[in-house]
């Protein structure tokens, strides 16, 4: 199968080849239910260690032990009720599935709240005591990271309340999911080539058509569709950020910013400064938006124009196969260990490659500790940007796969901080090699192009989305409502300060601020920014260095959970504290417009 159909195939009409191999986690949907059962039935065992985890370190450990086999059956399910719902949401066993096991989830996890305020509660000697001896080493780490949180752990009962919450507590999500990935049809659009059938896979790769018509067409089309659900997308949003401040007062945060940022001791100047350096550096976007006028000899750019490829004439087509052998290429840096692991999973059914009807939009990887590190993606064999997004989600996958290999369970799990350095790391590896690869002028332009949308894409614009984020949050913080009509009239705001003079806004440009699933995730996309300004420093260190800066690497990779992310990151050779790497990210940027420029002539 390819992406040249015409037409959206439905989930069962898709080559298994396809598809990824859930039976890592499990053989059958029958099997799952199996182990749901199993899990429901450990439900009440927790509450026998209750009362007594203070009574000396082998008994804590025995509980920590009871809790992790739970937990770790908890993730296997989770995570194949997840992956299914996510290859096909309409279908209503995937709904069912999914929606049962938050339900048992969720009374795992009220069973479990007396634990963390219990362990709060030992006094500082008697716990000193307890991490001093041999029997919990293995949670040492997890233990601190546990006590850390002791301003912020609730009375047991308090506890119990916010964990029944948690089912009720995903309908924003799951309602926005539900609506955008199923419920919105719309239609399709005329090309030169036939009818495509538009949908936010295929939005992405009719924003790169050349034709300018279509660009409109399906720019307006699509935008149309949200048009017409905007009151339920703004209240869906509004209750979203309304649960996200209201989380935050309970558990005794500052701000919803505050609460987000504490996991994984990101300091507060981090964000602030991140958004400074951007906001310092909108001269050189602001040029690049012009050099984009000109280039395609507009009198006018308009929003639906910021992603064609400034070289029309050049076609990039890869099958899958060789998307694969690109990538292989490029990363070939990282070592055979590394690159003959990628190539086996991406060929060997890690991943859902195409799109079906029903499948959620974009892409993601997955990674769990006992299950592959799974990878979803719709990919379109015309749009380069399909190999680097699937590089991209091998990075993560990668990171996962080495943090599954090197760290006990409980605390194996990397955070998104340091996912989204892993993953544009890979990115920048290819598009490295990809530009010495190749000797036509047309091809270098149309790399650097891509060098600069990358950085737009994931430095600037989720850096705008991290000031929206910040803005609406401050805003019911301070008692005002979020309306239709204050929403867009801050994204516009937003819109209008990183386009610049070039760009002239359409009437439902702002919209776009209803489109996006990460805010349904609060204050996660300002790690996809730090992400690649510590990702560009790296790849160039690794590049530039030798076995040490190689090995560095691969330590920053394998740490899982066992640092904080501004410390395995500093481990690597890059300190997240300070603007450096952001400003050299920056920097890079404007030395690639100033390249684009020349190559356009």
């Amino acid at each position: 199968m390819t992406n040249n159909a015409q037409s959206i195939p439905e989930r069962k009409d898709v080559p298994t080849q396809d598809t990824w191999n859930l039976s890592r986690l499990f053989t059958s949907d029958e099997e799952w239910e199996t182990s749901l059962t199993r899990f429901k039935e450990k439900t009440p065992e927790i509450e026998k260690f209750k009362g007594t985890l203070g009574r000396s370190a082998a008994r804590l450990r025995e509980c920590l032990d009871a809790m992790n086999e739970i937990e770790l059956l908890g993730e296997r399910l989770g995570y194949y009720a997840m992956l299914r719902q996510s290859e096909d949401a309409g279908d209503s066993d995937n709904q069912s599935r999914y929606s049962r096991f938050i339900q048992a989830s969720s009374k795992s996890e009220a069973a479990a709240s007396y634990q963390s305020p219990e362990i709060q509660a030992i006094p500082d000697d008697r716990m000193k005591e307890f991490l001093a001896d041999p029997v919990l080493a293995d949670f040492t780490i997890s233990l601190n990271k546990l006590l850390r949180w002791r301003p912020h752990i609730l009375t047991e009962n308090e506890e119990r309340i916010l964990a029944m919450q948690e089912e009720a507590n995903q309908t924003a999500s799951n309602s926005f999911g539900a609506l955008t990935d199923v419920d919105m049809d719309f239609g399709s659009i005329e090309t030169p080539e036939g009818p495509r059938a538009l949908s936010h896979s295929s939005f992405g790769s009719l924003m790169e058509h050349t034709d300018r018509d279509v660009r409109r067409r399906a720019y307006t089309q699509y935008y149309a569709v949200f048009e017409g659900h905007k009151n339920t997308l703004v209240n869906l949003y509004a209750g979203s950020v309304q649960l996200d401040t209201y989380k935050s007062k309970v558990r005794n945060f500052e701000s919803a910013r505050g609460s987000r940022l504490f996991p994984d001791k990101v300091p507060a100047s981090v964000y602030d400064n991140l958004v400074k350096s951007v906001n310092d550096n909108l001269g050189a976007l602001h040029e690049y938006y012009e050099i984009r006028k000109r280039a395609l000899k507009l009198d006018e750019l308009r929003h639906y124009d910021i992603r064609v490829p400034l070289v029309p004439e050049l076609k990039v087509k890869h099958t899958y196969d060789e998307a694969v052998n690109v990538i292989a290429a490029g990363l070939a840096p990282l070592g055979d260990e590394y690159v003959g692991t990628l190539r086996k999973g991406l060929t060997g059914r890690w991943v859902d490659r195409y799109e079906n009807k029903g499948k959620r939009s974009g892409a993601f990887s997955a990674g769990s500790y006992t299950g592959n590190p799974y990878i979803l993606m719709n990919y379109k064999e015309d749009v380069l940007r399909d190999v680097f997004t699937l590089a991209h989600e091998g990075g993560h996958s990668m990171h996962s796969w080495y943090s599954a290999k090197n760290n006990p369970f409980q605390h194996y799990n990397y955070t998104i901080f340091e996912a989204e350095v892993a993953s544009t790391f890979n990115e920048q590896l290819l598009l490295k090699h990809l530009r010495e690869q190749t000797d036509s002028k047309e091809m270098l332009t149309y790399l650097i192009n891509k060098q600069c949308d990358d950085i737009v894409g994931t430095l600037y614009r989720q850096t705008m989305f991290a000031e929206y984020e910040d803005v609406c949050h401050k805003m019911v913080e301070a008692e005002e409502a979020l309306t239709v009509d204050s929403l867009r009239a801050e994204y516009r705001k937003l819109l209008e300060k990183y386009f610049g003079p070039a760009m002239i806004l359409e009437e439902v440009s702002d919209l776009e601020g209803l489109r996006v699933p990460h805010f349904y995730h609060a204050f996660y996309v300002y790690k996809y920014a730090t992400g690649i300004s510590a990702s560009i420093t790296l790849a160039e260190r690794v590049l530039n260095g030798g076995a040490k800066e190689l090995d560095e690497y691969f330590t920053f990779l394998k740490s899982g959970g066992s640092r904080y992310p501004i410390e395995s990151l500093r481990v690597a050779g890059v300190d997240m504290e300070s603007p450096d790497p952001v400003n050299t990210a920056l920097a890079v940027f404007a030395e690639q417009v100033q390249a684009l420029k020349k190559q356009l002539g």
